[in-house]
């Protein structure tokens, strides 16, 4: 018997082969919420008991990162950016992260890669405190490029409709930055275009990683570390660092009332990014669009709060003020330091 379908290029029993594969990856971070086991049509789960419960939901993928990380060979971490981009999406609005499902789409399913990069996604689960529950996996060979593939991924969370953010930020707050990991996953295409077209790709950096290393770090998950501080109401408005940098995705945590008011003074960038901002001799208006600049997450906080927060982070970093907007923009920095 032919097998028409593995001659036009779509391979059901490699396919098969893998799905047995991300069972076990799968099963490791379900919990007593999830109620039907991988294979079937659809997942079920059951929510936790929450006082005026509402579901948030996001999804996001990867983006070029991806093209990064398969010139390099390098596709462990991927998974780990594929939930956090959509993890910390969910906490930024206060919710706690409970299920996931991804999808990745492929010219020709590698059953060794694939298994990959859904070790991968179980790892940012498991950080993130979130059951992987499903998934699809699709072979198109006329769409994908042999050895080419792409990432996205569906998440849901749930809160107290109470304890949305952002609540309550108002004009004396602190601007508290949290740490990131590294670029994380957003803005790729740039720095792709400066490895091709400098000689950013030899260089090192001062603790010895090569850029590539360095680039291809896994985005930070905060959810163990910023959800507690969520729940317990200490921060008001929580912005994710990703697409737009600063520039576009602070402010989102804010009224129209209010300007973010950033010292740049208070934090050194890591050296990645001052090695990207001198290679492609960029001004720092456009790093602050389109980097995070060393800070994955944002918060504004009540003042008071600030022992309590750097007691719970102690990586925290005061980096601004909320103020009355006026005739100013959404975001303002206080003297231009890393010009």
């Amino acid at each position: 018997m032919t097998d028409a379908y593995r001659e036009a290029g779509v391979d059901i029993a490699a396919g098969a082969a893998a799905v047995r594969q991300f069972g076990p990856l799968a099963a490791r971070t379900h919990n007593e919420h999830v109620l039907s086991r991988l294979g079937g049509f659809a997942a079920a789960y059951s929510l936790p008991d929450v006082a005026h419960p509402t579901l948030l939901a996001a999804t996001d993928g990867v983006g070029t990162k991806v093209l990064l990380a398969q010139a390099a060979g390098t596709v462990d971490g991927l998974g780990v950016d594929l939930v956090a981009m959509v993890a910390n999406d969910l906490l930024a609005d206060g919710a706690q992260p409970q299920f996931f499902l991804d999808y990745m789409a492929v010219g020709h399913l590698e059953p060794a890669l694939a298994t990959k990069l859904v070790a991968g996604i179980a790892d940012g689960c498991r950080q993130a405190g979130m059951a992987l529950i499903g998934g699809e996996t699709a072979e198109m060979p006329d769409m994908y490029e042999h050895g080419h593939f792409d990432l996205a991924g569906f998440g849901v969370g749930i809160a107290d409709q109470r304890r949305l953010l952002p609540q309550g930020v108002a004009a004396g707050d602190l601007l508290v930055g949290f740490p990131s990991s590294g670029v994380h996953a957003n803005g790729f295409s740039l720095v792709r275009q400066l490895l091709r077209r400098t000689d950013l790709g030899n260089a090192r950096l001062s603790d010895g990683r090569s850029m590539t290393t360095a680039l291809l770090m896994p985005t930070r998950i905060y959810v163990s570390s910023l959800l507690p501080l969520v729940q317990g109401g200490l921060i008001h408005g929580l912005a994710h660092i990703t697409g737009g940098g600063w520039t576009e995705n602070v402010p989102r945590m804010l009224p129209a009332t209010l300007t973010a008011s950033v010292d740049p003074q208070a934090w050194r960038w890591p050296e990645l990014f001052q090695r990207l901002q001198a290679a492609g001799q960029l001004d720092v208006a456009e790093m602050r669009r389109t980097f995070n600049l060393g800070m994955g997450m944002v918060a504004a906080i009540d003042p008071v709060t600030w022992p309590a927060v750097v007691a719970a982070c102690p990586t925290a970093v005061r980096v601004g003020r909320v103020v009355t907007r006026g005739q100013q923009a959404p975001i303002v920095w206080q003297e231009a330091a890393h010009e």
